[in-house]
C-alpha cells in the first residue's frame, strides 16, 4: 500500500510511512566500524594464541599419541604394530594394576579431607579479625608451596627415616622405640598423606581466604544479635557461603592426589617394595623401566577416564548444591 499525499503532508515532508521505514534495509557498517569489529574478533584470538599453541603441544598432541600407542605394542623404539584392544584386555586382568589403583584411591580418600581441613583452618586463622601476626603467618603458611615436591619428599624422608630420622631420634630420647615408618606399608602411606597435605595446603588456603573475605560481615553481626555462638556461625553462615569454593578445592585436591608421583617417588619410591606404588608410578615404571609404552599408554587412558568421571560427578554435585543454596 502506498502513502497518500494527505498522509505525507500531515506527517511532514521528511517523514516516511511506517511500512516504508520498516522495509528499508539496514545500512552497511562503515569502514571504521568494520575495523573495530575486526579488532574485537582478532585481538582475543591473538592474545589466546599462545595458550592454544601450548595446549596443543603439551596436552592435545601427547594425549593423541598416548591414545594411539594404547592400541599398539610400541616399546619406545621401532615401528608401531597395531594390536587392537589387547593392551586393555591384559590391563583388566593385571593384579598389579588393580593394586596400584586401589592404593591410589585409598591415598586420595584420606589425603583430600585432611588437605581440605588444613587449608580451611589456616584460612580461618588468617582472616580472623582478632588474630595477631597474620602477616607472618601468611609467610609461614605459604612457604611449603614454594618447595618442589621432590624437595618435600626428601625433607619428610629425613624426618621419618627409621635409622636416621629426626622423629625417631626424638622418640628414642624420650625412652620409646623406633617406629617402622619405612618398612610398614600403612605407616609409610600415612607419612605420604601428611606430607601431601602439608605441601599443598597453601594454595587452597588462598582460595579460602578470598571466599571468606567475600562473606558479608552483616551476616555475622545479625547472627550474634540473635545469640549465635562461633560454632553456629561457622556451620550456618561460613560453610554455606564458601560452598562453591569448597567444591572447587575438593575437585582440585582429588585430581591432584590421583596423579601424585614426584612426592611419593622421592619419599619412599612406593615402598616398602611396591605396596604403596600409586597408579602414576605404575604407568611410569611400566612405560620407561620395562619399555612397554603401549601397555602403559592403555593404563594412562584408563586413568584419564577415571579422572573425567570424578570431575563430572563433582561438577554435577556442585550444580545441584548451588541450586539448593
Amino acid at each position: 500500500m502506498t502513502a497518500s499525499p494527505r498522509d505525507v503532508v500531515a506527517k511532514g515532508p521528511g517523514t516516511l510511512p511506517a511500512s516504508a521505514s520498516q522495509s528499508r534495509p539496514a545500512a552497511p557498517l562503515s569502514r571504521g566500524r568494520r575495523g573495530a569489529h575486526r579488532r574485537y574478533v582478532i585481538t582475543p584470538l591473538v592474545l589466546a594464541s599462545g595458550v592454544i599453541v601450548l595446549f596443543g603441544l603439551f596436552f592435545f598432541w601427547p594425549g593423541l599419541l598416548g591414545l594411539t600407542y594404547s592400541f599398539t605394542s610400541y616399546k619406545g623404539y621401532g615401528p608401531l604394530k597395531f594390536i587392537g584392544l589387547d593392551n586393555y584386555a591384559r590391563l583388566f586382568k593385571d593384579s598389579s594394576f588393580y593394586a596400584a589403583l586401589s592404593r591410589t584411591l585409598i591415598y586420595a580418600v584420606f589425603s583430600v579431607p585432611l588437605g581440605y581441613a588444613l587449608s580451611l583452618i589456616m584460612a580461618l586463622a588468617i582472616t580472623n579479625p582478632r588474630a595477631k601476626g597474620t602477616t607472618g603467618a601468611r609467610i609461614v603458611f605459604f612457604l611449603p608451596w614454594l618447595v618442589s615436591p621432590i624437595v618435600t619428599g626428601v625433607i619428610w624422608r629425613w624426618m621419618f627415616g627409621e635409622n636416621f630420622g629426626f622423629v625417631n631420634f626424638i622418640i628414642g630420647e624420650l625412652g620409646g622405640k623406633s617406629v617402622p615408618w619405612a618398612t610398614d606399608g600403612n605407616l609409610a602411606l600415612l607419612v605420604v598423606i601428611f606430607a601431601s597435605a602439608w605441601s599443598g595446603a597453601a594454595f587452597n588456603m588462598l582460595l579460602f581466604i578470598a571466599a571468606l573475605n567475600n562473606v558479608p560481615v552483616s551476616y555475622y553481626e545479625a547472627a550474634q544479635l540473635d545469640g549465635a555462638n562461633g560454632l553456629q556461625c561457622f556451620r550456618y553462615i561460613t560453610l554455606p557461603a564458601i560452598a562453591p569454593t569448597s567444591v572447587l578445592v575438593i575437585l582440585l585436591l582429588t585430581l591432584g592426589q590421583m596423579k601424585e608421583f614426584a612426592l611419593i617417588q622421592a619419599l619412599n619410591n612406593g615402598g616398602p617394595g611396591t605396596k604403596n606404588q600409586l597408579i602414576v608410578q605404575y604407568i611410569y615404571k611400566t612405560g620407561f623401566a620395562q619399555a612397554n609404552v603401549g601397555y602403559a599408554s592403555a593404563a594412562s587412558m584408563v586413568l584419564l577416564v577415571i579422572l573425567m568421571i570424578i570431575a563430572l560427578v563433582q561438577i554435577a554435585v556442585s550444580r545441584r548444591a548451588g541450586e539448593a543454596w
